[in-house]
């Protein structure tokens, strides 16, 4: 276990920005990662949990704590289940999968992030999320102080959202275990529609599994979703606002908000979401509400190649982040009467 004092946590994110940590600990094992967490919760000292720093904005003033940094290590199957540690890099674990053969995570290759933190944002792209394919949680309970394991009925899963997400403050995510398919070397099928087309099939088909993995890459790199530290269009938090999901009276007076701003041909995107509900699609809003593609002239702009991703040039710092996101959440909720919720979890700042 290696302790740092005043530790720098912004080289821990991909926005690659916050101020220090009071200490940082960087736990290898499960019996670290336990034993600095009950250190902390015993000396009531406030705890943060960092695995691979994709979906964190930390304020420029730092965290007066403790940061925890998860870098276990664990990948192992059998037959066509796996379990991985918490610590294990997501696009890793992702491409040896497919290495092996077994389908039902493909399409979530080149998402950044540790495995563990999967579970607790019910990681989806590309038609996938991973509530299809866990099992179980393992995790460590601070409320009784004892290792559980969370069977998928009970993790509450939805649309970025899980139980762990829900209560932040119970849980740390240890390992994860998922149920694969041996599909004889292709692909689960194909939900989403972008992909498929750019595969030359139709939705529902199956397609080599190196293949899929491949594309989907390929489609992450031009939305700039792909880390590359040449590349600042990729110093974000990936999409950093989720999809509305609005009732039957919600959207009918956002369609109509929308044909009244864009004329009585336009067509707002939606997709069912049970109960009643409708999806609607938060980069349109964002982008016919005025926020196009490189907006901005600051320090903090959106990402060249996707309206979704607010993006770090290179000296920004998170108030001038919090800033963009405030201008963005302002004036689609201006144009459109729609709030913006964002994805990525704030530290020591609000938006």
């Amino acid at each position: 276990m290696q302790e740092l004092h005043d530790a720098p946590l912004a080289p821990l994110t991909t926005f690659r920005l916050g101020g220090p940590a009071t200490r940082l600990i960087t736990a290898g094992t499960d019996a670290e990662v336990i034993a600095a967490v009950r250190e902390a919760d015993d000396s009531g000292t406030p705890l943060l949990v960092i695995g691979g720093g994709s979906n964190l904005v930390i304020g420029d003033e730092g965290f007066e704590g403790t940061a925890l940094r998860i870098a276990t290590e664990g990948f192992s199957l059998d037959g066509t289940r796996l379990e991985l540690a918490a610590g294990e890099v997501w696009t890793d674990a992702v491409a040896r999968t497919v290495e092996a053969g077994l389908a039902g995570i493909e399409c979530l290759a080149g998402i950044p992030g540790s495995a563990g933190a999967t579970p607790i944002q019910n990681v989806g792209a590309y038609g996938q999320e991973v509530s299809s394919t866990i099992t179980e949680v393992i995790a460590y309970d601070r409320r009784t102080h004892e290792t559980v394991v969370i069977p998928n009925a009970e993790c509450a899963f939805s649309y970025r959202h899980s139980r762990f997400k829900a209560d932040p403050d119970r849980f740390v995510v240890l390992r994860v275990r998922f149920a694969l398919e041996d599909a004889a070397g292709l692909s689960a099928p194909l939900k989403y529609a972008e992909t498929a087309r750019a595969l030359g099939v139709e939705p529902g088909d199956r397609v080599p599994l190196a293949q899929a993995r491949e594309t989907v890459l390929k489609l992450r790199t031009g939305k700039g979703m792909v880390l590359d530290p040449e590349d600042h269009d990729t110093w974000s938090a990936g999409s950093f606002f989720t999809n509305p999901i609005l009732t039957d009276e919600e959207f009918a007076a956002f369609r109509a908000r929308a044909r009244e701003r864009l004329g009585e041909e336009a067509q707002p995107p939606a997709y069912p979401a049970g109960d009643g509900r409708t999806k609607t699609s938060a980069a349109w809003l964002i982008d016919r509400a005025g926020f196009t593609k490189g907006y901005g002239t600051g320090p903090a702009r959106i990402s060249t190649k996707h309206t979704l991703a607010l993006t770090n040039r290179g000296d920004a710092t998170t108030e001038d982040l919090l800033a963009l996101a405030r201008e963005v959440v302002a004036g689609v909720r201006e144009a459109f009467g729609v709030t913006l919720v964002n994805e990525p979890v704030t530290v020591g700042v609000t938006l």
